[in-house]
């Protein structure tokens, strides 16, 4: 046995071994593991699976996939419905597992019915890190590198630096597991944390179940690190009994003496109930320093806070009384066995006598596709985001906070500490025996190969794309600040029918921050020239649509050039060929303006080096460096012009 095997080892670090099929596990390393599970949704899933098409559609090497059907669920036209029949057919014929729409969230259906501890988990959805609170290693992504996947390539990432955040102490009444979160995210906040992973470990772990734990992993995406894990203990086990999956329990923990690149300790006794104000899930302040705000708004679920525990708690805070007149209440459980298990208590019916209004579940408000606020609206939300106008009223302020929070805010009418309710905590007891019904969950067909792929007149996949020429020259088209999401980029909401119709969909890139964007890309891309776009810190944050990389470079955007660029996106933009380059001088973005020409002249040969790029602004005639934010790997991608031309070379 090697020396360094004798060593102790974190949790993440042992999941990662185990998984090893490319390089070293020694922090900013390029390692490759390999994916055992993955998972898509339908804003996702459909490119994803032309993508994958586009490699020769391989019999799939993973040890299962799952595409559900989440997000579009309006069906307002033809566009969504053909999207979910295009998904359940092309699952049949290659052999995934579909979850039908209203079946549920799939990070809360995959976290009750396919997560196994010690697996991996690569997904769609920047929110796949929820299953580490059942101890996975799940990591959201592209849409591409989740079909890379699934055809047996590794994924490829940074190897991570590990954050110990270590828990003492218990939760108080009315204290939650979103406010540990929000607790973090007021210490961390959203920037400068690429190519971090925090590992959960303490004493207090063991007071924290499962769901519980995956509120705090999901909105570790919101962090910007690369995963979040909890280790795997007597709760994970107790979780899935109650589930029927007992037998893929394991026990998983760090070693003892295992070597962290940063602690944190913070204890849980002393967490108080907190809120993300408007507009960023780190503008944290505890609920009695916010408010109290009047509130027009409560919606309560999405993939961070509908599990059974979170509604039953929130129906028995509600049980007699009634939500204010003024105050617009929405519970969306998270999936459809949360329903059906709530529904079999006085649960339900305790909710809607409070005046609730019941969603689907799915995604619906958190992702602005439904339960849009009135004009100027304050919503307070359980979701994991509150970007300007995400929540489809540009004009609306989000506040994020747990289920309890949220409960007392219906009750009063205005952002209200739940402990000044003067009311008791309600210790809810979850069924021992749960309804577990998985008739929405399509496993392959045998004969599978007779299925025949529905394809509807909106599914346009990405076109052919050029390698890197040795020169780009064109317009800075756009000059941004700090904190540009994809919800920036790309916006969501109803105009996510478009995912699968690439040119309809790049229409729209940057439409809510200049309308114009789309128009004059196009014609600086006609003309011959690349487009460029210059922003500040963070850019790309937010969810893993690739679609933020994608449609601009239809556009012709051929490179970004930032402060620095969150790590999905910066994957994202490698894979379709878009360079991502830092200012090696941060200053140096400052002074480039709207419109100015830029020229990057001998490129291949700077990308093959992976050095600085000098840039030229021809405009006002001088010159400043760029940092190619690229692993060698990925410096082969951009000079073949993106991912699937590297995979349609080496077949």
């Amino acid at each position: 046995m090697k020396g360094a095997d004798l060593m102790p080892r974190t949790l993440i670090h042992k999941i990662l071994q185990a998984h090893l099929v490319d390089g070293r596990l020694e922090a900013g390393e390029t390692i490759g593991i390999r994916i055992d599970q993955t998972l898509t949704q339908d804003i996702t899933g459909t490119m994803t699976m032309m993508e994958y098409e586009a490699m020769g559609a391989p019999r799939p090497a993973t040890e299962l996939s799952v595409n559900y059907v989440d997000h579009n669920m309006m069906q307002l036209g033809f566009e969504n419905a053909d999207d979910h029949e295009f998904l359940r057919t092309f699952s049949a014929r290659h052999g995934m597992v579909f979850s039908k729409p209203g079946n549920g969230i799939c990070h809360q259906v995959h976290l009750e019915r396919f997560s196994v501890p010690g697996k991996t988990l690569l997904g769609a959805d920047s929110h796949t890190p929820t299953c580490g609170g059942a101890g996975m290693v799940a990591i959201g992504a592209g849409g591409l590198d989740v079909a890379l996947a699934i055809a047996g390539r590794p994924f490829f990432l940074a190897c991570p630096k590990v954050l110990l955040v270590s828990l003492i102490g218990r939760l108080r009444p009315f204290v939650t597991a979103k406010d540990v979160i929000l607790k973090l995210l007021s210490i961390l906040t959203t920037k400068g944390n690429v190519g971090w992973v925090l590992e959960y470990g303490g004493p207090g772990v063991r007071t924290l179940s499962v769901p519980e734990r995956a509120t705090i992993t999901n909105m570790g995406a919101e962090l910007g690190v690369t995963t979040s894990v909890f280790p795997s203990d007597e709760v994970t086990r107790r979780f899935l009994r109650r589930q029927g999956r007992a037998k893929t329990w394991r026990p998983l923990a760090a070693d003892r003496g295992a070597a962290y690149d940063r602690v944190i300790e913070l204890d849980l006794g002393k967490v108080e109930p907190m809120v993300a104000c408007p507009h960023s899930p780190d503008n944290v302040k505890t609920v009695r320093e916010a408010g109290p705000v009047p509130v027009n708004q409560v919606c309560i679920g999405s993939c961070t806070n509908s599990s059974i525990r979170d509604l039953l708690t929130v129906a028995a805070m509600l049980k007699g009384r009634a939500a204010r007149p003024e105050v617009g209440l929405v519970v969306a459980p998270g999936s459809r066995q949360v329903l059906q298990n709530i529904a079999r208590t006085d649960a339900l019916h305790t909710l809607l006598a409070a005046g609730a209004r019941l969603d689907e579940a799915a995604c619906g408000f958190c992702i602005g596709a439904a339960q849009a606020p009135q004009t100027g609206a304050v919503s307070v939300r359980t979701s994991n985001r509150n970007f300007e106008g995400r929540s489809g009223t540009k004009t609306a302020g989000v506040y994020l906070a747990s289920p309890e929070t949220a409960a007392a805010c219906a009750l009063t009418g205005r952002l209200t500490d739940p402990r000044d309710l003067k009311m008791r905590y309600p210790r809810v007891k979850e069924p021992e025996r749960l309804l577990v019904d998985d008739s929405m969950i399509l496993a392959p067909p045998k004969g599978r190969s007779k299925v025949e792929v529905f394809r509807g007149p909106n599914l346009v996949g990405p076109a052919p794309m050029d390698a890197l020429p040795d020169r780009l020259a064109g317009p800075a088209a756009l000059v941004l600040g700090d904190k540009i999401t994809t919800d920036h980029i790309m916006p969501a909401g109803h105009l996510a029918i478009y995912r699968s119709n690439v040119p309809k969909y790049a229409s729209y890139v940057f439409y809510r921050v200049d309308p114009s964007f789309a128009a004059r890309s196009i014609e600086a891309r006609d003309r011959g020239k690349a487009v460029f776009i210059v922003a500040g810190e963070s850019y790309g944050q937010g969810s893993s649509r690739e679609h933020a990389a994608l449609c601009p470079r239809f556009l012709g955007v051929r490179a970004v050039i930032a402060r620095s660029i969150e790590r999905i996106h910066q994957a994202n933009l490698v894979n379709f060929g878009i360079l991502p380059l830092v200012f090696a001088d941060g200053n140096d973005a400052a002074r480039i303006r709207p419109g100015d020409e830029l020229e990057l002249d001998g490129l291949r040969a700077a990308v093959r080096a992976g050095g600085a790029i000098a840039v030229r602004n021809a405009t006002q005639n001088f010159f400043f460096e760029a940092r190619l934010a690229a692993a060698e790997r990925q410096r082969e991608i951009l000079l073949a012009g993106g991912v699937l031309n590297t995979v349609r070379q080496n077949c």
